[in-house]
C-alpha cells in the first residue's frame, strides 16, 4: 500500500519545465481577459437584473455571497480585467493568482446563478485555483519543478473529469435511452449548421455518434495510461472532437480547451523569441544587401 501511495505521489508531482508552467499561466490569464470581453460579456447585464431572479449556486448560499448589484458587477469586472493582465506577466504569481481566482470564481457564480450552469469551465476554474501554488516560472526556463507539475496534473484531472462526469450525468438523468434518443437531432434543429444538416440526412449516423460520444467520455481517463506520443495523439483527438462539435452545433468549449492545454509541451511555443529571431534575420539581410551607390559602376552608370 505504501508503494502505491508513493507511486501516486510521484505521478501527481511529476516535474515539468518551468517554461511550460509560465506559458500555461500566461495562456490562462489572457483567456480570462478574453472571456470578460468576448465570451461572457453578457454577465455584466446581470447588474441590471432584479435581485429576486438571483438564485445562487450552492457555494453562493454556503458562503454566503451578496446579491449582485451594478456596483459589485462593475468592480469585479474592472478589477479582474486589470489583475488578469498583470498576472499574465508572471509577476507576483501568488498574490495576483489568488486574487484572479477569487474574483473569477465570484464572476462565474454571478454568471451561472440565473438558471444555466456551463460545465465547460470546471477545468479552467481548477487551473486558476492551483496556478498560484506553482511559484515563479519564466518563459523558456528548462528547470523542472514538482510544484508546477502538480498544478498541471490537477488541471489535467479536472479536464478528464469534465468528460467522464458528463457521461455519468447522461446516464444518470437520461438513462441508457440517451444513447438511442434524439439528443443530437434536437441540438441540430435548435442550432445546427449546414454541415450538421448534411450529417443528419445519413440514417442512424446521429445515433452512432451518440454511442461514440459516450464511449469517448467514459474512456477519457485512459489518456493517463498512454506514453507521451500516444497521449499527444489522444489530446489532439480531444481537440478535434470540439472542432467538430462547434462546426456542427456551434457549441464552444473555449474555457475547457484552454485548460486542456495543460497536456501540451507549451514551453516549445515561444512567440517572443520567434519575433526576435525574425528581426535579427531581417537585420542581417538588410546589412548584407549592398547600398544603392555601391551598385553604380565607376563610369557613373548602372549595371
Amino acid at each position: 500500500m505504501a508503494g502505491v501511495v508513493k507511486a501516486l505521489g510521484r505521478w501527481l508531482t511529476e516535474a515539468v519545465p518551468r517554461g511550460r508552467v509560465a506559458a500555461f499561466r500566461t495562456l490562462v490569464y489572457l483567456f480570462v481577459v478574453g472571456d470578460l470581453l468576448i465570451f461572457t460579456p453578457w454577465v455584466r447585464d446581470h447588474a441590471t437584473v432584479p435581485g429576486a431572479l438571483y438564485q445562487p449556486l450552492f457555494v453562493g448560499r454556503l458562503l454566503p455571497l451578496p446579491t449582485p448589484t451594478a456596483a459589485l458587477v462593475s468592480v469585479i469586472f474592472w478589477a479582474l480585467l486589470v489583475l488578469a493582465l498583470l498576472a499574465a506577466t508572471g509577476r507576483a504569481p501568488r498574490a495576483l493568482g489568488w486574487s484572479v481566482f477569487l474574483l473569477y470564481f465570484e464572476w462565474m457564480i454571478i454568471a451561472m446563478s440565473y438558471g444555466k450552469v456551463d460545465h465547460d469551465r470546471f477545468g479552467l476554474l481548477v487551473a486558476l485555483a492551483v496556478l498560484p501554488t506553482a511559484g515563479r516560472a519564466r518563459h523558456g526556463d528548462p528547470t523542472r519543478t514538482e510544484a508546477g507539475g502538480w498544478a498541471l496534473r490537477v488541471t489535467q484531472i479536472a479536464v478528464v473529469c469534465t468528460y467522464f462526469l458528463a457521461a455519468w450525468a447522461k446516464l444518470r438523468f437520461g438513462g441508457v435511452e440517451w444513447l438511442t434518443g434524439s439528443v443530437l437531432a434536437r441540438a441540430i434543429i435548435r442550432r445546427g449548421t449546414e454541415l450538421a444538416d448534411l450529417i443528419a440526412q445519413v440514417p442512424w449516423l446521429l445515433v452512432a455518434a451518440q454511442f461514440g460520444i459516450m464511449a469517448f467520455e467514459i474512456l477519457s481517463p485512459v489518456v493517463f495510461l498512454l506514453n507521451e506520443r500516444w497521449r499527444n495523439r489522444a489530446v489532439a483527438f480531444f481537440y478535434s472532437f470540439h472542432v467538430v462539435t462547434f462546426a456542427t452545433i456551434t457549441i464552444s468549449f473555449a474555457p475547457h480547451l484552454v485548460a486542456m492545454a495543460s497536456f501540451l509541451s507549451l514551453e516549445r511555443i515561444r512567440p517572443i523569441v520567434w519575433v526576435r529571431r525574425l528581426r535579427r534575420s531581417d537585420g542581417r539581410k538588410r546589412t548584407a544587401e549592398p547600398a544603392p551607390d555601391q551598385l553604380a559602376d565607376p563610369a557613373g552608370g548602372t549595371p
